[in-house]
């Protein structure tokens, strides 16, 4: 990220640190089998590297000072003294390095060794945690060399000259770095029920560290992604793991040096395995993003008291971290479409999902109503024809014929040729029964009655104008319910929900069922190319799906334009949808401030370039977006979607879809409808990027 005009500036608003986020590393060095001098060297060739590289925290593999295949080797003093000669190694070179080192090592305690991650900062050693559950099964046999760190708390030991906190209650906390809370654990213990590491979340740590060993079997790394991926969600942390790899003892195991980074369930980064060379993966964790999720799940709070408030017997020891606050980029997969998936297989499952939650509820609400139609208006778009499949399909599922759907179309002044016949022949061909009711005399006649310019013939395409076509539309087709015993099948989406683009009460924004007020729009378009792809419908149909996807998004409520033609566009007048929904996501289900919005949504979209494309997103339609661009519109959207909620808050039912959210005042989001964005566009100004 450079934009070298606004200097200082925008280098301070490109750093990850400015918005809650900590650059991460599970190190693999090639140890050497007991030999701690050596292995130290290893060691701060990856400290050092990942110094260079920007990062916060690097956590090395379990007893990576001494290497972990040692067997009775692990008893001997002359072992254990290189070993403290080795951790004195570490500390001294570390004393230029910014990152926190979590590095393992076996050490002495009043008569006992115990097989610990000591936490390392700028030369001083902060801490020293032991490990609490030690395998004793199958090729395990810790026990006989290690004592466990249960109810080790308190305590004090010293190592490499050094007297520093001992205990399994220990957190390390930044003292200038927000958010950045680290807590530790060893191996087996996240394979235990309740991982230490769960207590460590619940006294304040985001930050989770494992410092591991753990041979390789087949099928084992799998299990250890697992146990990473769940403990990081259920923990609401991000969650780091560094596994043994090259060099170590192969006497009777292997290890393969596996290393992943989640966070709050999602895998960010992993490393390659059985690796012949040092590893340092790296990735940037959104802390911020683990505090407001904890914030607003309150499960976590109430495991926290059940759990005695873990905050009171842990110890934090806070140190100076000194962020660089550098432009380092951002090392994290960020998602254009956050509320569709990457890959095809993920795709596949979140498409075949969404489409049945919608099937199945609009089937449920048809069997509640005692009613005997659906009523849906189809205006040859995106979403009224999304709308009509989802009803067709929902009519299979019934065992009813197709006709039990009553499909209209309803032109009004700026009704185009194109989508009047797209809504007629996707009625044909889904065997609805369709009719046509042309709104313009009524239209004319309100008009009239209004006084209006535009009764007498004038262009006055206000906003009078408008609503008085999409109101009629919607008493329509209410009045055509009640008339043939069914109910309205509303059509508007999500993301017309988030920015207001509806038209209040008797509108667009009303109906007795609203099937896709939880599907945003970008969802939407791929939603109708997953039911072509897998041949929800014939041939022919899909075909007529295709060519709606390729339609301007248009409301069709002003004439074109009288001399280039060009018709009332969407997207022209509120901004790309790609964007809105975009900055909704992030603003519904993570509550990110508006200038982190406009951070992340740069990385996504400045190149259209970059891979991360969903799979089979047209080439044509891929996009690209200044920060200019993303500020412009990221304003509108944050006006209208404040400004809007009080057409969300008469929001008819409908099902909640994604997992992004939802604006049903009964489910996801509760807001007043006289609030103002004056905070939210204060913060963008204060904080966000130079203009």
């Amino acid at each position: 990220m450079t934009q070298p005009e606004f200097g200082e500036v925008w280098r301070e608003f490109a750093a990850i640190h400015s918005h809650g986020l900590a650059r991460v590393a599970a190190a693999t060095p090639l140890v050497v089998t007991a030999q701690p001098a050596r292995n130290a060297e290893a060691t701060v060739a990856l400290a050092r590297q990942g110094d260079t590289g920007g990062v916060d925290v690097v956590v090395f593999p379990e007893l990576g000072l001494s290497s972990y295949a040692l067997d009775d080797l692990h008893l001997q003093d002359a072992l254990l003294g290189a070993v403290e000669q080795a951790v004195d190694t570490v500390c001294r070179a570390s004393r230029e390095l910014a990152p926190l080192l979590l590095v393992g090592a076996p050490l002495r305690r009043l008569g006992r060794l115990y097989n610990t991650a000591l936490a390392i900062s700028r030369g001083r050693i902060l801490g020293v945690v032991p490990k609490t559950f030690l395998p004793n099964y199958r090729e395990y046999y810790e026990k006989r060399w290690f004592a466990s760190g249960a109810g080790v708390t308190g305590l004090e030991i010293t190592v490499a000259g050094q007297t520093v906190p001992f205990g399994t209650d220990l957190i390390f906390e930044a003292a200038d770095l927000p958010d950045l809370v680290v807590g530790v654990e060893i191996c087996e213990d996240y394979w235990a029920p309740i991982p230490p590491s769960s207590y460590a979340a619940m006294a304040g740590a985001t930050l989770l560290a494992n410092l591991s060993a753990s041979n390789i079997v087949v099928g084992k790394a799998a299990d250890r992604a697992q146990l990473c991926a769940a403990q990081s969600a259920r923990a609401m942390a991000g969650y780091v793991y560094s596994a043994a790899g090259t060099g170590e003892s192969t006497t009777d195991l292997a290890w393969d040096g596996q290393g992943t980074i989640h966070e709050l369930g999602d895998l960010l980064a992993e490393s390659e395995r059985f690796a012949d060379s040092p590893q340092l993966l790296v990735a940037d964790v959104d802390l911020a993003r683990v505090r407001q999720e904890r914030m607003r799940t309150g499960t976590f709070n109430d495991a926290a008291v059940l759990a005695g408030q873990p905050e009171r017997s842990f110890r934090t020891v806070r140190f100076s971290h000194r962020p660089h606050r550098r432009d380092v980029g951002l090392r994290r997969h960020q998602r254009r479409f956050p509320f569709v998936p990457d890959t095809r297989e993920r795709l596949d499952l979140d498409c075949y999902e969404a489409f049945n939650i919608q099937v199945h509820g609009l089937a449920r609400r048809f069997r509640a109503t005692g009613g005997g139609r659906m009523v849906i208006g189809v205006s040859g778009g995106l979403d009224s024809t999304h709308a009509l499949i989802v009803a067709a399909k929902a009519c299979d599922r019934l065992g009813v014929p197709r006709t039990t759907i009553l499909g209209y179309t309803l032109p009004g002044f700026a009704t185009s040729d194109e989508t009047k016949a797209n809504a007629w022949a996707l009625m044909r061909a889904l065997g609805v029964e369709a009719a046509e009711i042309d709104i313009r005399p009524a239209a004319r006649q309100l008009l009239a009655d209004l006084g209006h310019p535009a009764a007498e013939g004038a262009a006055a395409y206000d906003v009078t104008y408008e609503n008085v076509q999409a109101g009629l539309r919607t008493d329509y087709l209410f009045r055509l319910a009640n008339h043939h015993g069914g109910f309205v099948v509303g059509t508007g989406d999500l993301s017309e929900l988030a920015l207001g683009w509806c038209t209040y009460g008797v509108g667009d924004q009303m109906s007795h069922y609203a099937v896709n007020a939880g599907v945003p729009k970008t969802l939407i378009q791929y939603l109708i190319r997953w039911a072509v792809g897998h041949d929800q419908f014939d041939e022919d149909t899909g075909k007529l799906l295709t060519a709606v996807l390729d339609t301007e998004i248009s409301p069709e409520l002003v004439p074109a334009d009288a001399e280039t033609g060009a018709i009332q566009s969407t997207q022209d007048r509120i901004g790309p949808y790609e964007l809105h929904d975009f900055f909704l996501y992030h603003l519904l289900r993570h509550g990110l401030a508006p200038s982190k919005i406009a951070f992340l949504a740069w990385h996504a979209w400045h190149d259209a370039g970059s891979s991360g494309w969903p799979a089979g997103f047209p080439d044509a339609e891929r996009h690209a977006y200044d920060m200019t661009t993303i500020v412009r519109w990221l304003r509108e959207f944050l006006h209208r979607f404040i400004a809007s909620q009080f057409k969300r808050s008469a929001l008819p039912n409908g099902p909640k879809v994604s997992f992004g959210g939802t604006l049903s005042p009964r489910g996801d989001w509760r807001a007043p409808s006289d609030a103002s964005a004056a905070a939210w566009l204060a913060e963008l100004d204060r904080n966000g990027p130079p203009r």
